[in-house]
């Protein structure tokens, strides 16, 4: 222990001789948010569930935003984190619009800053029309069956509507497997806000360390994470988790390889 802490201690005086002190603050933080989380045998009392992109696939979405941004499916990237900044600076902003309405603000503001036009009626088609009907990844009905039927409490929790959620639920078939559909339009704060998930687990009477979230993007595992809740990653093609926050006690490729771990929890 002695040993370390002089090791600290020396690094320190480095990092301050050359301008480091402050990237080493932020590495410790998130050391010890790491060393903080552990894997638990211990089942969650309910599985919470992001949709889209962790549950659905968004190919057919992806390819008709491409095609309205002039065919430059290399701006999707661009415009997803737009999105998400601007979702997240209505939050601060103690504003809120419906997700798919920011949506094609972002898009048309990815759009004219490449010399593309597009109205807004034309970002909410591209964005919305195929979103209402696109299909689940291929493991997700079988992986969903298997957690209901081993006893598990599965709810959605998304940044979308109620009634866009509904809507792909339907179309999708996922209705039957899910206790409840949580929308943060009943709360008014985006995720990752940490009142989001604060706001879920008291809908489901549950406290937060005994909720799990399940979910393709790091940010929104990161948010949960640090509101005290477990989660599990499903890295996804493009998928990384944020280096600054803990780990997830679970990380597959897939909804099927996450599923058999949680139902092997006593």
């Amino acid at each position: 222990m002695k040993n370390e802490k002089n090791k600290r201690r020396d690094f320190l005086k480095k990092s301050a001789m050359v301008g480091l002190a402050a990237p080493h603050l932020v590495f410790s933080s998130s050391e010890a948010n790491n060393s903080m989380n552990s894997t638990s045998s211990n089942r969650p009392k309910v599985l919470f569930f992001d949709v889209n992109e962790t549950l659905l696939d968004l190919t057919a979405m992806k390819e008709s935003v491409g095609k309205v941004l002039g065919n430059r499916p290399d701006l999707l990237p661009l415009w997803f984190t737009t999105m998400l900044q601007y979702s997240l600076v209505t939050t601060v902003g103690r504003q809120y619009n419906d997700f798919g309405i920011i949506g094609s603000a972002a898009l048309q503001m990815v759009a004219a800053n490449h010399n593309i036009s597009i109205t807004e009626e034309e970002g909410r088609e591209a964005i919305l029309g195929p979103l209402r009907s696109i299909p689940t990844h291929a493991e997700v009905k079988q992986a969903l069956q298997s957690l209901k039927d081993a006893g598990y409490t599965l709810v959605s929790f998304t940044n979308s509507s109620n009634k866009g959620v509904e809507t792909q639920f339907k179309n999708a078939g996922l209705t039957q497997y899910f206790e409840q559909r949580l929308s943060i339009e009943d709360m008014g704060k985006f995720k990752p806000h940490a009142d989001a998930y604060d706001w879920a687990a008291r809908k489901m009477g549950v406290k937060p360390s005994e909720c799990m979230l399940v979910a393709a993007h790091g940010w929104d595992i990161a948010g949960a994470l640090w509101a005290n809740w477990r989660g599990a990653f499903i890295s996804r093609p493009g998928a990384q988790l944020y280096p600054l926050a803990p780990l997830p006690e679970l990380s597959e490729s897939n909804l099927k390889d996450i599923a058999d771990q949680l139902i092997a929890m006593k």
